[in-house]
């Protein structure tokens, strides 16, 4: 794997080949990168995908059954959490009921056996900081969980962190405050430049607060890239579906083109190396889809056929539509008078005869100028898509199935 810090800078974190079994069961496989100094990475992945043993071994939660862990080049999978000197916040908050704001933040500072002069001044400028100075008196249960969670992120920075753990830390949150607290931890962490690790299994906030994303899947790496290359460059299936939605056609290689039943498509100018005849998949977002009514009025190489819409719904700042996609005639993609007449799609091998549903995002400017209702013939095309190649007999993995 090749080095995985942040354009050359030094390495606040390293982890390298991380295992943890837990009732016999893999967690974590052979789990290894690094965050830079003042980066955000954010490790993302379904439920049971290994996020929270990850971050509670590097906290010194747990303990890992192989590899290493390093803080600022030294080892660290010997040393108790309170020398590790990270900050950890939880989804929980974790806070003392019995203990007012202000004494919740100055815990950590009186364990360490900090001066009550130092720890007045660090206080003080933490509940400036998550804004509750005016809240400094009240206990937990007299606050919203937004603010809860503030105070919790003034007590794990008030120590000054080498850097910072965050599990799950907004998912309890209504949207509004989720939204409002990431993006006020996002611009605190910039501005104090400290390293953190978010763990999450929300896309949209992984996208907003990242440098780099990890999606992590059944213990393993699926892909580590920013968050523009994870998403507009996925390197399997997994990775596409899970960060945002993507449709993902089944195709052949054949004669330097993709073959989707009688549809030749150009490939696009990242494609992999493919053997002729290689099974392939072809992955492209919603937003990727351009539509028309002529072919000759989409303004792409890579055309797909015609379609016809099959829903659609309104969600404000866009439109939602399904359309399934049909069969391209040798004569190619001519105007049909009956949409009912047109054969179904078939794929590989002809085993999906039935067509196959695009589902398909544009903005409000677009639907409102090619209004279109159900039942409509259209011609699709894509902006972009990616081109993988398809192993149907064993389980893919990102890195080792596509390089970029």
């Amino acid at each position: 794997m090749e080095s995985q810090n942040n354009h050359g800078r030094s390495s606040s974190i390293t982890i390298l080949n991380l295992s943890k079994k837990l009732g016999g069961q893999d967690v974590l496989t052979d789990v290894s990168f690094d965050i830079a100094a003042g980066e955000v990475l954010v490790v993302l992945g379904p439920s049971g995908s290994g996020k929270t043993t990850l971050l509670r071994i590097i906290a010194g939660l747990e303990q890992p059954d192989g590899g290493h862990i390093q803080l600022h080049g030294q080892a660290a999978q010997t040393l108790p959490p309170q020398k590790r000197e990270l900050g950890v916040v939880f989804q929980e908050h974790a806070l003392f009921q019995h203990k007012t704001v202000e004494q919740n933040i100055a815990f950590g500072l009186e364990t360490r056996k900090r001066g009550k002069t130092e720890i007045q001044r660090t206080v003080d400028e933490m509940l400036s900081l998550v804004n509750l100075r005016e809240h400094r008196q009240k206990y937990p249960s007299q606050l919203s969980g937004g603010q809860r969670q503030r105070v919790a992120l003034a007590r794990a920075l008030a120590f000054k962190p080498e850097a910072m753990l965050f599990d799950e830390p907004f998912s309890a949150l209504d949207a509004v405050t989720r939204l409002e607290l990431r993006r006020e931890v996002r611009t605190l962490l910039r501005e104090m430049n400290i390293p953190a690790l978010f763990i999450t299994h929300d896309q949209e906030e992984a996208l907003e607060l990242a440098d780099r994303i990890i999606v992590l899947n059944q213990g393993k790496i699926e892909q580590i890239g920013t968050p523009f290359d994870v998403y507009n460059r996925p390197g399997n299936e997994f990775v596409a579906t899970f960060l945002g939605a993507a449709n993902v056609l089944l195709g052949r290689w054949s004669e330097g083109k993709v073959i989707l039943g009688r549809i030749r498509l150009k490939p696009p100018p990242d494609a992999p190396l493919l053997s002729e005849r290689q099974p392939v998949k072809i992955i492209f977002r919603p937003e990727d889809v351009i539509l028309n009514f002529q072919t000759q009025l989409l303004d792409t190489p890579y055309v797909l056929g015609r379609a016809i819409i099959e829903d659609i719904s309104y969600i404000g700042h866009s439109e939602r539509l399904v359309a399934r996609l049909m069969l391209w005639t040798p004569q190619g993609v001519e105007a049909v008078s009956n949409p009912q007449m047109l054969a179904p799609l078939s794929l590989i091998d002809d085993t999906l005869a039935d067509g196959f549903p695009i589902a398909i995002t544009r903005n409000k400017w677009d639907a409102n100028e090619m209004e279109l209702s159900a039942g409509d013939t259209i011609v699709i095309g894509l902006k972009g898509y990616r081109l993988l190649p398809h192993y149907p007999l064993r389980s893919e993995s990102g890195t080792k199935t596509f390089h970029s």
